[in-house]
C-alpha cells in the first residue's frame, strides 16, 4: 500500500501549477487527499483537469491567489525571483518547496526508478508506467508528458513502485534515491546550466551515487557517454546493468524489425532468446522498451511478463503522435528539439514513410540554439522539405545575434531545402502550398509549435 500524505504538504501552493512536471506533482497529492492550490499563466486542459481533482487554479499570478493557510508554496526553476506569489509566501513565512524536493517526498516508503538521460526520459518513463499498470502492478507515476493511456500524466496507485522521470536540465535528480536508476544517454544539453561535458559526467555522477544500497543502474551499452559515465561509476556500490546492441551488453539486443508503425525486438537476457513487441515506431523506441524491461527486471518483474506487456503501450503526446489526415497528408506533432532528437525521429519516420517527409520546425530556447543550431540545421537536411520558425524563448531572454537564422544557414549548407517564416499564423498555408497526397508533415520543438497539427489539418481540407 501506497504511503500517506507528507503532512507540510497538505495544503500546497503550486506556481506554474500548469507545467507538465508541476501538474503531475499536484495531482499525486490532490490524489492523496491534500488540499491543492496553485496558479498558471493561462487556461489550459490541465487547469481543467486538476480542477476535477478538487484543486483551485487561479489563472495569472497574483499575491492575493496565495491563501494564507497554505504549508507550503512549490516552485520550479522556471519560477522568475519576483513572482509576486513568491513574494507573498517570504511575507507571510510560509516555506517554499522546490518541485524535485516535493517530488522526492511522494517516493518516501516506495520502491523508485528514477529515468535519466538527455533523451527518451519521458518515453521510458512512460513505457514503465503503462506495462506495469497492465500487470496489475498499480504504480504511481509523474511523467514529463500526457499518456495516449490511461491519459494522464502522473497517478497515486496503491502499489509499492513509483515511476519517476528524472529531469537533469537543473540538477533536481539529486534530490531522488531511487531503488533502480536508468541512464538512457549523456550528452550536453541545457547549456544555461552546464558549461562543459565534465559538469554533465559529474552530475550524472551524482545522481548514481544516490542509488540506495542495493540497488541497479541500469545503463546504455551503446553510447559513448553513458560508456564513459559507466566508467566513472564502476568504483561506486552499486550494481550495474548494462543495455544496448555492444556484444558487452548485459541485456543485448539481437535484432529490431520494424513492422509498419511498430517494432519486432528480440534480447539476449540471462543467456537467452527473448522476443516481445513495441508498439511505436523506430530503433530508438526500441532501445527505450529494451531499458524499461531491464529496470523492471532488476525491481524483480519477471520479463516474461514485463516483455508482452510492453506492447500495450501505445505512445505519449507529442512523441511522433499522430495528429490527424487531411488530403492525403499526414500530420505528426514530434517534441524533438536537440539534434539528436531530431535526427532520431526523422530517420524512424523516414523507415515508415511512402511519401516526402516535410518538417515545420521551432527552435526551442536561445541558449541551446546558440550551442547547437548547426547540428540542429544538419539534422533537418534529412527531410525532403522544411519550414524554421524563430526561437521559442521560453524561460529565457533574447541573446544578441542569435536567431533561427543559425539553423537556416547551417541547414541549407547541409543541401536542405528550407523557408523561414517569422509569422506563425502563415505556417498553414505554407504547408498546404508544399504538401502533396502520400507526404508527412512533422511539426517539431519542445514550444507551441504543436498548436499548428490542427490549424494544418484544417487547411490542407479545405
Amino acid at each position: 500500500m501506497a504511503p500517506g500524505l507528507p503532512t507540510a504538504m497538505d495544503r500546497p501552493h503550486f506556481i506554474g501549477i500548469g507545467g507538465a512536471g508541476m501538474s503531475g506533482i499536484a495531482k499525486i497529492l490532490a490524489q492523496r487527499g491534500a488540499k491543492v492550490a496553485g496558479s498558471d499563466a493561462k487556461e489550459s486542459a490541465t487547469a481543467e483537469a486538476l480542477r476535477a481533482l478538487g484543486a483551485t487554479v487561479h489563472i495569472g499570478h497574483a499575491a492575493e491567489h496565495l491563501a494564507p493557510d497554505a504549508t507550503c508554496v512549490v516552485v520550479s526553476s522556471a519560477i522568475r525571483a519576483d513572482n509576486p506569489e513568491l513574494a507573498r509566501a517570504a511575507e507571510l513565512g510560509i516555506p517554499v518547496v522546490h518541485r524535485s524536493d516535493a517530488l522526492a517526498r511522494l517516493m518516501d516508503g516506495l520502491r523508485p526508478i528514477a529515468v535519466a538521460g538527455t533523451h527518451g526520459k519521458t518515453t521510458t518513463t512512460s513505457m514503465l508506467a503503462v506495462s506495469l499498470s497492465t500487470l496489475g502492478r498499480s504504480p504511481s507515476y509523474a511523467i514529463g508528458g500526457d499518456l495516449d493511456a490511461p491519459g494522464s500524466n502522473a497517478l497515486h496507485g496503491e502499489g509499492e513502485i513509483f515511476v519517476a522521470e528524472a529531469d537533469e536540465s537543473d540538477r533536481s535528480f539529486h534530490k531522488y534515491a531511487p531503488e533502480v536508476a536508468i541512464v538512457l544517454n549523456v550528452e550536453l544539453d541545457h547549456h544555461a546550466n552546464y558549461a562543459s561535458m565534465d559538469e554533465i559526467y559529474e552530475s550524472f555522477e551524482t545522481f548514481a551515487d544516490r542509488i540506495t544500497e542495493g540497488g541497479t543502474l541500469v545503463i546504455n551499452a551503446d553510447h559513448e557517454g553513458a560508456r564513459e559515465l559507466t566508467r566513472r561509476v564502476t568504483a561506486c556500490d552499486v550494481r550495474v546493468v548494462t543495455y544496448g546492441e555492444s556484444e558487452d551488453a548485459d541485456v543485448r539486443v539481437l535484432s529490431v524489425v520494424p513492422q509498419g508503425l511498430k517494432s519486432e525486438v528480440t534480447v539476449e537476457l540471462d543467456g537467452s532468446p527473448l522476443t516481445f513487441t513495441v508498439s511505436v515506431p523506430g530503433r530508438h523506441y526500441a532501445h527505450n522498451a529494451v531499458a524499461a524491461l531491464a529496470a523492471g527486471v532488476a525491481l524483480g518483474i519477471p520479463a516474461g511478463e514485463l516483455a508482452p506487456a510492453l506492447a500495450s503501450y501505445t505512445g505519449v503526446k507529442r512523441r511522433l503522435q499522430l495528429k490527424g489526415e487531411a488530403a492525403g497528408v499526414q500530420v505528426i506533432d514530434s517534441y524533438a528539439h536537440h539534434p539528436t532528437e531530431m535526427t532520431a525521429d526523422l530517420e524512424a519516420m523516414r523507415a515508415g514513410a511512402s511519401g516526402r517527409i516535410l518538417v515545420v520546425f521551432q527552435p526551442h530556447l536561445f541558449s541551446r540554439t546558440q550551442e547547437l543550431g548547426k547540428e540542429m540545421g544538419e539534422s533537418l537536411a534529412l527531410a525532403d522539405a522544411s519550414v524554421v520558425l524563430d526561437i521559442y524563448p521560453a524561460r529565457e531572454d533574447p541573446i544578441p545575434g542569435v536567431t533561427s537564422e543559425l539553423i537556416i544557414e547551417a541547414a541549407r549548407v547541409a543541401g536542405a531545402d528550407v523557408t523561414p517564416v517569422h509569422d506563425k499564423a502563415r505556417v498553414p498555408d505554407a504547408v498546404a502550398g508544399m504538401a502533396k497526397p502520400g507526404d508527412l508533415v512533422l511539426t517539431m520543438g519542445a514550444g507551441d509549435v504543436t498548436d499548428l497539427g490542427p490549424e494544418i489539418l484544417a487547411r490542407l481540407s479545405k
